[in-house]
């Protein structure tokens, strides 16, 4: 008889556990699919998929760094999160607003389990963000032009933020049931903070408390220089997340075992990410010297096409086919001994101030080198092949930043007229997007300076070329390289009108 009230307390029990599991998934299950087919969640993701189409289509003008792209997946998904935070907090008091809370008092459903119940109801809207990250990432990875490598823990932040965010509006729910309001001016300052306002940049440690720190500067760097603490911070926010998920199960009356030892262990791996990651803010002496390295005596990668060497980062090597297209367009325009002349282009940075810091590279004063940076495309393009223009009239790039003669009629010439739209690139190419007027030109390192005499000269050539012009270049190459031309003589040489204007570096 005993045996058999032991048996039927044993199956009573695991009823109960049956009961009190199934229950939670059931309606975690309700409340997602009611919080993806939200209002708000709709907007935001219907925003964030047309934002992720609208910028990855030009993004990086079609040469992604892939350790780049993999940081720019993280600053949209704040904005699902905090429609997620909204929705998930009116589903917690949504009985409150109702008055059919006593009503929950018949079900099997304790009120921490109810709580549960609503955290798990976030991880959907986490699992369709990490399907647009996924999204966005991959088609920067399938673009012709992509290099580099992409972290897990940087994607895994976009996710993990909706997440975070949706069981902080579990938590208020709970802690705030009959205030309407409270979700909502939490969102706004969370949108005025972390959206609007200056909280991610990598420099401090407490800024990685944020959800998204960008971290981005004008340059690219290698994937091993970039010195991201960006598993931490993957940790911290993970355990962010579970911590606040088992905060509000513990507040809606959870005092059980599990609850006590998921908040302990959560909130552990919260601090340890924390402060583990303020710690890898600063950069360790090895990855100082690995970017004082890359910066004086660069490890590359040197591969030869046509005459020409290329030098490069091991990431960037798949990239060098195409800086030869624009060196050969270049070159094949050129006269002289400059028609044929093997050039070193050599791939520069300079990483010693971090991330975030914006330097200029100096000229290389040695013969026939070029400098490229770790961008491409877009502006790139005419900035090297104007780099490049310069080293086969002037020399050496150091030499081509002091030409102010007729020369940079001929340099300008080479470096645009190759190009699909000329006076596009004539306008790119320049500080100040003009045409007209001098003005300086950039390149890689120290730029180029356009009078307004030659840049007249330089319009007519691309706008209405004379027949012949290029074998006019190749015929006159010496004294059109020669210097102390005058734009006048250059001019005249190529068979357009002489400027009004006498030269002169400082019009």
């Amino acid at each position: 008889m005993s045996t058999a009230l032991v048996e039927d307390t044993v199956s009573g029990q695991a009823a109960a556990r049956e009961r009190g599991v199934r229950p939670v998934f059931a309606l975690a299950r309700f409340e997602a699919r009611r919080l993806l087919l939200s209002i708000p969640v709709v907007i935001a993701f219907v925003a964030y998929v047309a934002w992720i189409v609208w910028r990855t289509r030009t993004s990086w003008d079609g040469y992604p760094a892939l350790q780049d792209a993999d940081r720019a997946t993280q600053s949209m998904p704040m904005l699902v999160g905090l429609a997620v935070l909204l929705c998930a907090n009116r589903a917690v008091v949504r009985s409150e607003r109702h008055g059919t809370e006593q009503h929950f008092s018949v079900l099997v459903l304790e009120p921490w389990r109810r709580a549960a119940a609503h955290a798990l109801s976030v991880v959907p809207a986490a699992l369709l963000t990490a399907v647009c990250v996924a999204g966005q990432f991959g088609w920067e990875a399938l673009k012709p032009g992509a290099i580099g490598h992409g972290s897990p823990a940087e994607l895994a932040v976009g996710p993990l933020t909706v997440l975070a965010f949706g069981a902080l509006g579990v938590l208020l729910g709970q802690l705030v049931r009959s205030a309407a309001f409270a979700a909502p001016l939490l969102v706004v300052v969370l949108l005025l903070t972390l959206v609007l306002g200056t909280a991610p940049g990598g420099g401090d440690g407490l800024a990685w408390l944020a959800p998204a720190v960008s971290g981005s500067g004008p340059d690219t760097f290698p994937s091993d220089l970039l010195g991201r603490p960006a598993a931490w911070h993957a940790l911290y926010l993970a355990g962010a997340a579970l911590c606040v998920a088992f905060l509000a199960a513990a507040v809606a009356g959870g005092r059980g075992g599990f609850v006590r030892a998921g908040l302990a262990l959560s909130l552990a791996a919260a601090v340890t990410g924390g402060v583990l990651q303020a710690g890898g803010v600063s950069p360790s002496p090895e990855l100082t010297a690995a970017r004082e390295r890359a910066s004086v005596r660069p490890e590359l990668t040197c591969v030869e096409h046509g005459r020409s060497r290329y030098c490069a980062f091991p990431e960037w090597e798949p990239r060098t086919g195409t800086w030869a297209g624009v060196v050969d367009s270049v070159q094949s325009l050129a006269g002289g001994s400059a028609h044929d002349r093997p050039l070193l282009v050599r791939q520069r940075i300079d990483a010693r101030y971090g991330l975030e810091a914006d330097t200029a590279i100096p000229a290389l004063t040695d013969a026939h080198q070029v400098t490229v940076g770790t961008a491409w495309g877009g502006n790139r393009v005419p900035e090297f092949s104007s780099a490049v223009a310069a080293v086969l009239v002037a020399g050496s790039e150091a030499a081509g930043t002091e030409i102010c003669d007729g020369r940079m009629v001929t340099v300008m010439w080479l470096s645009l007229s190759w190009q699909d739209d000329p006076m596009d690139a004539l306008r790119r190419v320049r500080l100040d997007d003009s045409v007209t007027g001098s003005a300086l030109v950039l390149s890689p390192t120290d730029g180029l300076t356009m009078t307004e005499g030659q840049t007249d000269v330089v319009r007519h050539l691309l706008e209405d070329p004379p027949a012949g012009v290029g074998a006019r270049v190749k015929e006159h190459w010496a004294e059109l390289t020669k210097p102390g031309v005058t734009t006048a003589r250059a001019a005249g040489l190529l068979g357009v009108a002489a400027p009004k204007k006498a030269d002169s570096c400082e019009d």
